[in-house]
């Protein structure tokens, strides 16, 4: 999985995991498994309390997904409410952070509190042993420590389901992890599976860069503007999410159909339920529009509906058309897959495999999850910041 990559230089000095080996574990405090945002945001927090701490991480440097995200993303959510605690994002950044600014303050983040990443740490296997928790790592090391902090991600591996017929599909299959920018795909006609907020946002990419492009959306969908009248959603959401869930869905409803209105003439269905309520119920995120609506309606992104079976040269949809396509790309999500991790220990997760809870207890005493929670008005990264709060406190107390 992906381990994090930072070893906790917070508070006095710990046993260094350089000497452990397969019979002697390196012993630690706290140990966080992961690097990104929500690895970090815990450390940084413990720091400020005193508590050292080693963090675990399987690539070589901090904030390793946003390393490798597509090249034009942005944060959909404001700088002021998607900063770590003990950091916020410089002045001169804009509204909207872009993935390299992201990786820059995830660096300075690390910097600023003392981290230092501890590379090439795969974690493979956790338990319980003596009180401890023991954490084995690919290259045969093992860290140990009372308290043990789960920080890897929803998002830990690709979902890439097989397509029926894909195996005659002539053209390539690929999922959007692997995609960075249009570059490679000029000349080619594209179809992007899904329409979250990556899938629509690679199919803009791809359209504003010349490239034959459509979208294969199965489901109906919740479209919300990034902004209305200068004002950021995230904020509007956040307000929303404040009030009696029936009134908050009620007026979610009607700024979205204000705002982005019936697109059923463009192939797009709208959900019978509110924006709020399909991120509080299913954990679904609406989809954040920059562009790609307009660019639908201007005929420069095509919509179909779900994909019936890949044909040598394309794809046939449910609704009988057949297209053609050289590249199929699947944005068709992720999944945290953290109970291999745990082996026969159960963990409590729900439908979509995230925990359902905070702090473990029982056979979990002394485990936190972080970062997993994506069912919160106001973004990720909001609610990984206030969740490090709480763990940190927690810990030290």
């Amino acid at each position: 999985m992906r381990a994090a990559r930072t070893l906790g230089t917070l508070g006095a000095t710990m046993a260094d995991p350089s000497t452990s080996t397969t019979t002697s574990a390196a012993t630690t405090p706290v140990l966080i498994v992961g690097a990104g945002p929500a690895g970090l945001a815990v450390a940084g927090c413990l720091q400020q309390r005193g508590v050292r701490a080693t963090v675990l991480e399987q690539a070589c440097g901090v904030g390793n997904a946003w390393r490798n995200h597509y090249q034009r993303l942005h944060l959909h959510t404001v700088k002021t409410h998607s900063a770590l605690p003990g950091l916020p994002f410089p002045d001169d950044a804009p509204r909207y952070v872009p993935r390299q600014g992201v990786v820059d303050y995830l660096e300075a983040y690390a910097k600023h509190h003392g981290i230092e990443p501890v590379c090439g740490e795969t974690v493979v296997s956790v338990e319980r042993e003596g009180g401890q928790w023991l954490a084995h790592t690919a290259g045969g090391r093992r860290f140990s420590a009372p308290v043990l902090v789960v920080a890897t991600g929803a998002n830990r591996e690709p979902v890439a389901p097989t397509l029926p017929g894909q195996d005659a599909f002539a053209g390539r299959v690929m999922h959007s992890r692997s995609y960075r920018n249009a570059e490679p795909f000029a000349g080619q006609r594209v179809l992007v599976v899904g329409i979250g907020n990556t899938g629509a946002e690679i199919a803009l990419d791809l359209a504003e860069h010349g490239v034959v492009v459509a979208l294969s959306v199965r489901s109906p969908v919740n479209i919300v503007k990034r902004d209305v009248m200068g004002r950021p959603t995230q904020l509007s959401s956040i307000a929303l999410s404040k009030l009696p869930e029936p009134l908050g869905n009620a007026l979610g409803s009607l700024l979205r159909n204000l705002t982005v209105g019936d697109l059923s003439r463009w192939g797009l269905k709208t959900p019978s339920v509110s924006p709020l309520h399909q991120l509080r119920h299913d954990g679904k995120t609406p989809m954040i529009d920059i562009g790609t609506v307009d660019r639908i309606k201007r005929g420069d992104i095509g919509v179909f509906p779900g994909i019936a079976m890949l044909t040598r040269d394309g794809a046939r949809f449910t609704d009988g058309r057949e297209q053609a396509f050289d590249v199929v790309l699947l944005a068709t999500g992720y999944q945290a897959a953290l109970q291999p991790l745990f082996g026969s220990v159960p963990l409590p997760l729900d439908a979509r495999g995230l925990p359902t809870v905070l702090h473990g207890d029982g056979a979990l005493q002394g485990v936190h999850f972080v970062g997993f929670d994506i069912r919160q008005a106001g973004g990720l990264l909001r609610t990984i910041a206030q969740q490090a709060e709480r763990v940190a406190a927690r810990i030290a107390a």
